[in-house]
This record gives C-alpha cells, structure tokens and sequence, in this order.
C-alpha cells in the first residue's frame, strides 16, 4: 500500500517567504580601474611639466622652436655643462643650503621644546596654549611680509644675510611642528618617563636621552618638511637677499629674465635647482609617512 505524503499547508497569515538572489559585485583585486585612471591623469598632470622642462634641457632653441613637443634629437649636453660651470649657480646653491639648514635646525628643536611640555605636562591653560600654535597655521608669512622686512632689516639689522631669512622661516614653521609633534609625543608610554624618574633621572635628562631618540621618526618628519619649504620659498628672500646672497629660486628667476631667448638654457637651469629638494625629499619619504602615522595614532 503506497503512503502519500502532504507538504504542510501554509499557516494563515504566513506566506512563504523566498530569499532574493544576491547580486554579486564584481571586485577587482588590485581597486578599481577608475581609481587607476584617475591617479594616472593627476600623475600625468603633475609630472608632465616636470619632464617637459628635463627633456627641454637636452634640446637646443632651433629643436624647440621647430617641434616644441617632441623628444631631443640629438642630445645635447651643453645646456647642463653651461650651468654647472656657472658660479653663480653654485652660489645660489650654497646659500639655499645654508639657510635650509639652519631653518630645518631650529625648527627641529625648538618645536620638540615647545611641544615636550605640551604633550607631556599638566599645567593650566595647556590647552589654550596650544591653540595658540593651531592658530598659526592660519597666518603664512605673506600675511606678515611687510613688519616682518622692517623688524629684519631695521630693527635686528639682519638684512642680506642668511639668519634674517632662517629665524623668520623657522618661527612661521613652528606652529606646523608643533602640530604635528604633540601628539606623537603623547603617544609615547607614560611607564617609560616613570622608570626613567624612579632611576633618578631629571625631566630634562628624559628629554635628552630617551624622548628625544624615540621621536626620530617625528622630528625626520617636520625636519624634511622644514627643509623643503625652505628651499623652496621666494617671497621673504626676494626681499630680504640682494646680489650674491641669493638663494636658487630667486637665481632661478634673475636667469629667465637676463637669458629670455635662451629657453633651452633656462630649463636645465630650473631642472637643475629643483632636483636638490626632490632627491631629499624622495629619499625620505618612507620616514616622513611612518612619522605622520605616529603622529596620527598618537
């Protein structure tokens, strides 16, 4: 005898309820194609002029003025053996690396002086300290161009020489460090300062020997940053540098007005100024992403 099997009838007032289908999304594992033509659009905007005015510098006038987009043909070497040999270059050079150098100095330390007590101690009106230094970053120095020549060449009598350009670049970099230091020196674990004091060492001995080599990835950060803006900045030496105490964005400049017709000439001189700063700013790049992640967690 065959036995029958029913289905169970639906409840009243239930109905039977069917999952939609999923729809799957295609996903790319290296990110999306759009990302990549985007990126490729912003490096090809970016970098484009970058190596028009390299390739430029192994052109001669007549290749330029014949065919301005194309490659050199042939290669031609004395547009860069022209400015290598020129003195002027080099002098521009010393002075930009002079004033760098002192700039990235004091910034270095006097931003981990002002942001050690920041970070680490409890006083009133911390905060509102610090505030002070979040406030800066609103005002550049075009702000303050004009008191800031009369204090440096008047007041201080620093004008044309490499401090009157350093100590000014240095403070307007300061609020930037200050930012940026505070909280990865916050980050830092309060147990290390305690051991450090029970062993009989003073806050500034901690300071000195053990937060300071700790904050080597912070201070490469806003020490790179210091030197690049520096090396970079024109308006504050345009005023305050005249004849050879000029630093090489200014030489940059004095080279494409006395030499207009020569543009061959005026692309090796420019590509050759900038490669200073990129090559030290490349080099620490790795540093300067692991110090703001610090800075970030802290």
């Amino acid at each position: 005898m065959s036995t029958m099997t029913h289905s169970p009838a639906p409840v009243a007032g239930h109905e039977e309820r069917t999952t939609p289908p999923t729809r799957r999304t295609r996903r790319y594992p290296g990110g999306s194609p759009l990302v990549y033509a985007i990126a490729l659009v912003v490096v090809a905007l970016t970098l484009g002029p970058v190596l028009y005015g390299v390739l430029g510098g192994f052109r001669t006038n007549a290749q330029l003025a014949d065919d301005p987009a194309g490659l050199p043909d042939p290669w031609v070497l004395t547009n860069y053996t022209g400015v290598l040999s020129n003195p002027s270059f080099w002098q521009y050079t010393l002075n930009s690396t002079v004033i760098a150098l002192i700039t990235t100095t004091v910034v270095v330390v006097f931003g981990m002086m002002a942001a050690y007590p920041l970070a680490r101690y409890r006083f009133r009106g911390r905060e509102q300290l610090f505030l002070v230094f979040v406030m800066g970053l609103l005002f550049p120095a075009t702000v303050a161009i004009i008191p800031l020549f009369i204090l440096v060449s008047q007041d201080l009598d620093l004008g044309n020489t490499w401090w009157g350009v350093a100590l000014p670049q240095a403070a307007f970099a300061l609020p930037m460090t200050v930012v940026i230091l505070r909280p990865f020196l916050m980050a830092l674990p309060t147990e290390i300062e305690e051991a450090a004091l029970l062993d009989g060492a003073t806050r500034i001995g901690f300071f000195w020997r053990i937060l300071v080599p700790l904050s080597g990835p912070g201070m490469v950060t806003v020490g790179v940053l210091a030197f690049v803006g520096s090396w970079n900045a024109y308006l504050l030496p345009l005023l305050l540098l005249q004849g050879d105490m000029k630093t090489l964005p200014l030489g940059v400049a004095d080279f494409s007005s006395e030499h207009s017709a020569d543009t061959a000439g005026v692309f090796a001189f420019t590509t050759l100024a900038m490669i200073p700063a990129l090559v030290f700013f490349l080099a620490m790049q790795k540093r300067i992403v692991n110090g703001l992640q610090g800075a970030v967690k802290g």
